[in-house]
């Protein structure tokens, strides 16, 4: 079976529990964008990604990309598909109106690359750099780049890439050695000749668009060793006179999953280019592009894990396997000889608990989602850092916890086919390949939970953390079961970070070492908030939702406590002295 996008149930979550359209509309630049306009965006945006998309998954895996003579092929009907899809507008929705996009809110983009990746992980690598790329042309190109290259970035009519990785230097960027020497001026300004080798470049070359534009870390000549000393540059396969750029793909990989998707090997022969941003600051232009990368990256992970949950749960409803325990399940008919495997309790379980993962990382990455537009478009100035904060801390969370439950949860939901999930007919061996690369990608899951704690907790001795953390308050009722256990494990996340704020002062590698159970805590705390507005919401529909707020209560919102646990033994008595205070419930 295919993917089929879900739409009632991602618009009670947007429109419903979180009151999207409503958030949107305080904002100047989206005071039309309503709830009709948003719904149809999204039911469209449904069908052709059902339709037009998904079909093409199991065949893009099986043929994959080929490689002769540096040309890159995509599988049979990828290159139709991406042609429709940029032709119908799709890339440009979040795209402002003066660069030729619709100038809608980046949530709806979120939900539509969150029902790609679901449908088709390794087509939708090809377009999932372009608003990356767009925002960081748009905020830090030049007048002449932006005119010659943002329109068709905005639109789609070109792809881009992301080129860092090289093959000595992996996630040290620091070490990058890719040189750019200044030629000359041209129509675009200062122009550079680029040279040098980046491995692992998705979808760096490929028979998808006319041109393809490349975002290529390098060094200046005289440029200081390290971080501080790298530009960024574009470089594109296409040169503005219509020549070809000295732009070569050597090869590419052969992957464990992304058959799809084309992992180049790239070489830079003094190939022409141009400065984006100020020398040195290669880092601050690119980490625009990468942080809109990551929260991309995690709605992947929820796509993907709805989409093995599709597969497993149809699975489920009609395969028949022994007697379930328990009282006769209404769904066994006269003659039945065994009982639809649902009825089974660790299958029901298992279904539950990837439906709470999906359904809360959803109502995180879509807030985020909207609190991206508030940090840029709101006028009150406490509003947008509020909104800046929120963004900063949570997107390395949902892109590391919900990745790696992607990967994890796609395995379990494997499992639910019994020996049929190992075979490739069935289509969920091939979404636990696919998902466990983006807990690699954007940053490592464990890179991420070092920017979250060394970065963004520590400095201040978590003040800020705690502080945000106490915010989430405001949306609970103390006097709702739920509400009340997340309002205790927010106190206990808040208390420990100042704990263990203290303790790292102590002890100079210990945040390292605790840094991945630090942002899972972060994330099951989440998951608690989340799951708090989808229960509280007027008209649910508990047949629904009760299932996976069973395991969010039995299963996911106990880990918290055993993450602690295993958080407070990386320290000694002697370091810092708190008893079984860690674990006493603060108001």
């Amino acid at each position: 079976m295919s993917y089929l996008p879900a739409s009632a149930d991602n618009a009670f979550l947007l429109f419903d529990v979180l009151k999207a359209d409503e958030q949107l509309q305080r904002l100047r630049t989206h005071a039309a964008t309503d709830r009709a306009l948003m719904q149809q965006v999204l039911e469209e945006a449904g069908k052709w990604v059902g339709e037009v998309v998904a079909p093409l998954s199991r065949e893009g895996d099986e043929v994959g990309a080929r490689f002769a003579e540096g040309k890159v092929t995509t599988p049979p009907g990828f290159a139709q598909a991406y042609q429709d899809f940029w032709q119908a507008g799709w890339p440009a929705l979040a795209c402002a109106e003066e660069d030729g996009g619709q100038g809608l809110p980046w949530v709806l983009e979120g939900v539509l690359y969150e029902w790609l990746s679901a449908a088709n992980h390794g087509w939708t690598m090809a377009p999932g750099l372009l608003h990356g790329a767009y925002e960081c042309l748009k905020h830090h190109g030049s007048d002449a780049l932006k005119a010659a290259y943002l329109p068709r970035i905005s639109s789609g009519e070109w792809l881009a890439t992301m080129c860092l990785t090289e093959a000595h230097a992996g996630s040290d960027l620091g070490l990058v050695r890719t040189q750019a020497v200044p030629v000359g001026e041209s129509a675009l300004g200062e122009r550079f000749e680029v040279s040098g080798g980046k491995i692992f470049i998705s979808g760096g070359e490929h028979d998808l668009s006319e041109n393809i534009v490349h975002l290529v870390l390098a060094r200046l000549p005289g440029a200081p060793a390290g971080p501080k000393g790298l530009s960024l540059f574009l470089v594109p396969k296409i040169l503005p006179d219509g020549g070809h750029n000295t732009v070569v793909c050597e090869r590419i990989e052969e992957k464990m999953g992304l058959h799809g998707s084309p992992t180049c090997v790239m070489r830079f022969d003094a190939a022409q280019g141009w400065l984006i941003g100020q020398p040195g600051a290669g880092l601050n232009a690119m980490f625009v592009m990468m942080n809109a990368a990551r929260l991309h990256v995690a709605l992947q992970g929820v796509g993907l894990l709805d989409a093995a949950w599709q597969k497993a749960h149809a699975y489920a409803l009609e395969r028949r396997q022994m007697r379930a325990p328990g009282a006769v399940p209404a769904s066994r008919g006269v003659g039945d000889a065994a009982d639809l495997i649902i009825e089974h309790p660790t299958i029901s379980r298992t279904l539950d608990m990837q439906r709470a993962w999906i359904d809360g990382g959803r109502v995180l990455a879509y807030q985020t989602g909207i609190y991206l537009d508030v940090a840029r478009h709101a006028e009150d100035v406490r509003e947008r850092e509020q909104a800046q904060q929120w963004c900063s801390l949570i997107t390395p969370v949902l892109k590391a916890a919900w990745t790696q439950q992607a990967f994890e949860g796609a395995s379990a939901c494997l499992q639910v086919f019994g020996g049929h999930g190992y075979i490739r007919e069935w289509g969920v061996e091939q979404i636990v390949r696919d998902a466990r690369v983006a807990m690699i990608y954007e940053g490592t899951n464990e890179i991420q939970a070092i920017d979250l704690l060394v970065r963004k907790v520590l400095p201040d001795g978590g003040q800020a953390m705690g502080q945000w953390l106490l915010s989430l308050r405001k949306s609970l009722d103390a006097g709702q079961a739920l509400d009340a256990e997340v309002l205790r494990c927010l106190a206990q996340l808040r208390y420990f970070t100042t704990v263990l704020a203290q303790a790292c002062k102590e002890d100079d590698t210990l945040a390292w070492r605790v840094a991945d159970d630090y942002l899972r805590c972060v994330a099951v705390v989440l998951m608690g908030w989340a799951w708090a507005r989808i229960a509280a919401t007027a008209g649910a529909d508990q047949a629904r939702w009760q299932g996976p707020l069973k395991q969010l209560q039995q299963r996911i919102l106990p880990e918290m406590y055993w993450r602690l646990g295993l958080m407070k033994s990386q320290w000694t008595q002697a370091s810092v002295v708190h008893g079984n205070q860690l674990f006493t419930p603060v108001s």
